[in-house]
């Protein structure tokens, strides 16, 4: 399955000419020009009962791919991400690599991992939910502005609406209060690594059958900038102004309207989140290196 938009070494001619090279002769194909369809060509590939889903694109055709597998009441079929695009969180965190031979190296000859997602409001994810400052942030963090600055793109953008993204929260954990205040941003991670490479969430494990929470203290410009330093050095869990645990039900309620977004994806504002781990619910190719004793090998090409 491919977002035809979106790049990766020399595109999908050079993808049609990986597989063939691999002896992939029969593999199916469907094409999509934008995120919102990746769901119904996903059912239409699932529909064929194949081995193995390739997906090409970034974490928005990711998250929706998971979304869709993850729904499916019968066996699932192994995700293999061929990380095109400019956002490749996903693939990032499981270390695929970012270029196509090693991708379909991992995708034919790598190990088959069971990861857990998370559910928002019912809507699956892989790597992370967000209301607040960051969905701004996000958003505003341009693609010429992360190929300039890189990570300190969202050291820029995160001063620029921190002010704005202010909201009186309450944070249940497992159906107990945890936090309860105001806050610009919540996080919620199946993974730790946020924002271009940043890790917020140090202890964050796909396959711990939990999700970790973190809500920033930052209400200053000042401390938003302490606290993003660390984070571009790899040290926000020693900040004070961030606070983090795990849990398996999240609720979250807020005092107004704030943005949201799944895997860095923009949807729109909400003033509650209801968040629920799915343990074990899809299957992705990764590196062997990762060697957990649930994996085995994928079929070598």
């Amino acid at each position: 399955m491919a977002h035809v938009k979106k790049k990766l070494g020399g595109g999908l001619p050079e993808l049609r000419t990986e597989l063939g090279r691999r002896g992939q002769t029969e593999v199916g194909w469907h094409e999509v020009m934008k995120s919102k369809r990746v769901p119904d060509a996903v059912h239409a590939a699932l529909a064929t009962d194949p081995d193995l889903l390739l997906l090409w694109g970034g974490d928005g055709t990711v998250q929706r791919a998971l979304d869709t597998v993850a729904r499916r009441k019968t066996p699932d079929v192994p995700i293999a991400v061929l990380p095109a695009g400019t956002s490749n969180l996903f693939a990032s965190n499981f270390d695929i690599p970012h270029e196509l031979s090693g991708a379909l190296d991992v995708a034919f000859g790598g190990v088959r991992k069971r990861i857990d997602v998370g559910s928002f409001n019912g809507e699956r994810f892989g790597v992370m939910a967000g209301v607040g400052f960051d969905a701004l942030m996000i958003g505003d963090a341009s693609r010429r502005m992360k190929d300039r600055l890189g990570r300190a793109a969202y050291v820029y953008t995160g001063l620029k609406n921190l002010r704005r993204a202010a909201v009186n929260a309450q944070v249940c954990v497992d159906d107990r209060l945890w936090f309860t205040g105001s806050t610009p941003c919540v996080i919620v991670g199946n993974v730790g690594d946020l924002f271009g490479g940043i890790t917020l969430l140090h202890e964050a494990d796909p396959c711990d059958g939990r999700l970790d929470i973190g809500v920033l203290h930052a209400d200053r410009l000042s401390e938003w900038a302490r606290l993003a330093g660390r984070a571009v050095q790899g040290r926000a869990d020693a900040s004070p102004y961030l606070s983090t645990t795990s849990g398996r039900r999240i609720d979250v309620r807020l005092s107004r309207l704030i943005p949201y977004e799944l895997d860095g994806g923009a949807r729109g504002t909400t003033k509650r989140l209801k968040i629920r781990t799915k343990e074990q619910a899809v299957t992705v190719c990764v590196p062997e290196t990762s060697g957990r004793p649930d994996e085995h090998r994928g079929p070598s090409s």
